[in-house]
């Protein structure tokens, strides 16, 4: 389904990213912050303790920790304990959450957390790429993927909604570009305090913590019984498929901005050639997509909000009818030669009655730009491929040779 971003003109100001999504935070009433300061999410923190500070987020505990570790750590206990929880992080420190982000999972406890997503070392880059979210792609996160900063926001309330649902009750992480995103100054529609009131209830978990009724959170669990724990979070993943629709169709009867659910579809009836994206390349992307379409040339987008889950369906769906398909990346499964995206594309498509060539591109790794003249690159040989019928093996793009 094509999203629809109709907004009130009147009710729009120029902010910085990471401030619309702390003012999201804010307006979701959370009961723990944890922050440790990275670059580039530091301004989303630093935003939420002003907020503190001026008395913004009543009945909120504000927690200064010392690493990242801490930081999610801190939210376990206090999640719980029944409290709505959120962190931001990015890159190495979300790296260094990676023990206690299956912890998280595990409890089934539903944290929310803002990943401005960064390259990871070594060498060291504070540019974006999706390395270190898509890193932690098993650990039982979900992982919506934002295209702009108002959807940044907006998908923090989502966020919220589908990870506190009973029938899922799982993690889940917002990822933004970071600095495309975080840093940059755009005009945005505030998330209005009474509209989230009425869209997000309050937290009402069944089971806490509580020495009145004591009981155990990821407990010992041998083989007897592990597998079943297992199980039952990926029962949750699948039915968090059908809760993130259901969060976005509410968003919109009442906020009025629609952003396609699990994914957004742009341009692809008809289409030929089709595009996958995750990210703020999507902006990029519709305006190549629009210029072709003036020329009559049938080439559309599929932006993948949901990583985790990921909707194969939807994908299976959305590709029936193309002809080629090219998946862009900015990760490498390094070993593989192939992005995450490329991969679970593949995987999607696999032993269906969809017999379409996917071609993958690796691009913008450490934030190197992504002109309109390597999309155009990327498109032309899509076309020559289609033609041809002569499979693109997945690669890099715009490699500087005088480096290797």
């Amino acid at each position: 389904m094509t999203a629809t971003h109709d907004v009130d003109m009147e009710k729009m100001v120029v902010v910085e990213g990471s401030y619309s999504v702390a003012h999201a935070v804010k307006v979701c009433r959370p009961n723990v912050i944890s922050a440790y300061p990275i670059t580039p999410q530091t301004h989303i923190v630093e935003d939420l303790s002003q907020f503190m500070a001026d008395g913004e987020i009543p009945g909120c505990e504000y927690l200064n920790v010392e690493s990242e570790f801490s930081a999610i750590s801190a939210l376990v206990g206090a999640s719980a304990a029944g409290a709505r929880t959120y962190s931001a992080t990015t890159s190495q420190g979300l790296e260094l959450m990676h023990e206690v982000l299956f912890n998280v999972s595990g409890m089934r406890l539903p944290v929310v957390m803002t990943v401005v997503n960064r390259a990871v070392s070594a060498p060291i880059n504070i540019w974006n790429d999706h390395q270190d979210s898509i890193s932690q792609r098993d650990t039982g996160w979900i992982q919506l993927y934002a295209e702009d900063t108002q959807e940044a926001a907006d998908m923090t309330a989502q966020a919220f909604k589908i990870a506190e649902d009973k029938d899922v009750l799982m993690p889940a992480m917002v990822c933004m570009d970071g600095f495309i995103l975080s840093h940059v100054y755009e005009p945005v529609v505030l998330l209005e305090q009474d509209l989230v009131d009425q869209y997000l209830p309050t937290f009402d978990p069944e089971f806490v913590l509580d020495p009145k009724n004591p009981m155990s959170f990821g407990a010992f669990a041998d083989p007897s019984t592990y597998t079943e724990f297992r199980y039952l979070q990926e029962k949750a993943m699948g039915v968090a498929l059908r809760k993130i629709e259901d969060a976005a169709n509410e968003f919109n009867e009442i906020f009025g901005r629609y952003y396609g659910g699990l994914i957004e579809e742009y341009n692809t009836e008809d289409a030929e050639i089709i595009i996958m994206a995750m990210g703020s390349i999507i902006g990029t992307l519709k305006d190549v997509i629009d210029a072709h379409s003036s020329k009559g040339e049938k080439i559309g987008l599929v932006k993948v909000r949901s990583f985790r889950p990921f909707p194969k369906f939807e994908i299976k769906k959305a590709l029936k009818d193309a002809k080629m398909v090219v998946v862009l990346d900015k990760n490498i499964s390094i070993g593989l030669n192939e992005g995450a995206l490329f991969t679970e594309t593949k995987a999607c498509l696999y032993n269906t009655h969809i017999d379409v060539p996917v071609a993958g591109y690796m691009i913008g790794h450490g934030g190197r730009d992504i002109p309109v003249s390597t999309i155009e690159k990327i498109i032309d040989e899509a076309k020559a491929a289609m033609k041809t019928g002569i499979d693109i093996e997945s690669q890099f793009t715009d490699l500087r040779e005088e480096l290797l």
